[in-house]
């Protein structure tokens, strides 16, 4: 039997979240009041929040409390992240070093949310959140969900890998009346995966499809292939890269716009875009966001730089100028649609996956191959490794249109932005690998940086 949506949004969602004592829908509403403040409320807000959170990590972890004295900053004195220019970015080598550390003694080790991620360099960086923080995490997620058109209650279908399986009754009761998600398994995207999946869409009716970004686009070509009209009321693709050219098969083939949604296991929900499409609103309720150039100053709007978060709502390991390994870059305008967040114009890559130029600089891999794949015809898929300056392997997989002309253009496009003389050998595959997490990377760079290098 099918639930109607309206009963699981107004009566299911509500009374789960009574029964766990969770304030998930809480914050999503007091967000969804609050998306339209004026921004001197916004920014008052924003400082309370920053003076609680450092105040909370200083008190509570041996960590912070080092961090702050050996800079010399009373966190009773924090109102904005100038406030805090001389405290040092907290790196994922700090967090693999000191975990303890860093971790609130208001809570025991065991009553805190783990996460684990696995991110490009192999090794797991192991994170934790309270439970109350994980909570309003999920709630501002909610909130962005339904800039994509998607209304709490609706169905979700998944482009996700390793997809959870229900096992406890609790969590099958769950499933059956309030988490209504189907999955198509990114490590299993064949074409009798596609066919069940849309047996499962047409039976349940999803208003939102969600997943990686690129595991999106294969499915919209699948799906296009297959002759099959599937039409969600919203999309939002997060955890990779979205691409332009991919981003205009989707959302051919699906009929609505693609909502861009940026975040990571540390600290959650960064940026999303929200019905406009006109940059990534900053999750400026929950966290601060700075792009810093190499010697840490902030960038100005449309400067490549690094991204390093502060997270205001994790009381259980507080996360203060933490460097996510992630380039963006400001938008230089505000968004039409009145919200008050500043806007991210883009997430340029990752730090480990730019390309190094036989001169020692570095290029945004993610950007080359955008270039390449809106240039050239006959390239469907491409990845691009790099293991020593002097050359490059393009991992592609060929479409209908493929020439002789399309490796010459893309050899001299990549020595062009790398160096002349650059090495170039082309590998042709039926499909880009997957991690093992079923995302995928089109940028690899293994080439290690000189010592003083940024």
């Amino acid at each position: 039997m099918k639930v109607p949506d309206w009963l699981v949004g107004h009566v299911f969602e509500p009374l789960w979240d009574r029964y766990e004592g969770s304030e998930r829908l809480r914050t999503m509403r007091e967000l969804a009041a609050r998306q339209f403040d004026a921004p001197e409320a916004l920014a008052r807000r924003r400082g309370q929040r920053l003076n609680a959170i450092c105040r909370e990590a200083v008190a509570s972890t041996s960590f912070w409390a080092e961090r702050f004295h050996a800079a010399g900053i009373d966190p009773a004195g924090v109102r904005t992240i100038e406030d805090l220019r001389d405290l040092p970015l907290l790196t994922k080598a700090d967090v693999r070093g000191r975990l303890d550390d860093l971790l609130s003694t208001r809570f025991a080790k065991a009553d805190l949310v783990p996460a684990k991620t696995g991110g490009s360099t192999g090794t797991a960086l192991h994170v934790y959140c309270d439970a109350r923080g994980v909570q309003r995490r999920n709630g501002a997620a909610l909130l962005t969900d339904t800039w994509s058109g998607w209304r709490l209650g609706q169905p979700v279908a998944a482009v996700w890998g390793n997809p959870p399986r229900a096992v406890t009754f609790k969590n099958k009761v769950r499933t059956a009346l309030k988490d209504r998600w189907i999955y198509l398994d990114t490590m299993k995207l064949d074409e009798a995966a596609v066919r069940r999946f849309v047996q499962q869409w047409r039976a349940m009716g999803p208003g939102l499809l969600y997943g990686h970004a690129h595991s999106i686009f294969l499915a919209a070509e699948m799906v296009r292939d297959m002759g099959v009209t599937l039409r969600p009321q919203g999309i939002v693709a997060t955890s990779m890269m979205l691409l332009q050219p991919e981003r205009e098969v989707i959302e051919a083939v699906f009929g609505v716009p693609v909502t861009n949604r940026y975040g990571c296991e540390e600290v959650s929900l960064i940026a999303s875009e929200c019905e406009r499409h006109a940059g990534m609103h900053v999750n400026a309720e929950h966290c601060w966001v700075e792009v810093l150039d190499d010697d840490g100053n902030e960038c100005a709007p449309g400067v490549d730089g690094r991204l390093v978060i502060t997270e205001f709502i994790n009381e259980g390991m507080p996360m203060l100028r933490y460097e996510v390994g992630d380039r963006g870059v400001w938008h230089d305008a505000p968004c039409p649609c009145g919200r008050p967040h500043r806007l991210l114009r883009g997430v340029t890559g990752r730090v480990a996956d730019f390309l190094v130029a036989r001169d020692g600089s570095r290029v945004a891999g993610i950007s080359l191959i955008e270039n390449t794949l809106t240039r050239y015809p006959g390239v469907a898929q491409l990845q691009v490794v790099q293991d020593v300056p002097e050359a490059l392997t393009l991992n592609y997989v060929p479409g209908p249109e493929w020439s002789e002309d399309t490796r010459r253009g893309m050899e001299a496009t990549f020595q062009e932005a790398l160096g002349g003389g650059l090495d170039v050998r082309f590998v042709a595959l039926e499909r880009i690998p997957r991690e093992a997490n079923g995302k995928y990377r089109f940028s690899i760079c293994n080439v290690k940086r000189e010592a003083g290098r940024p």
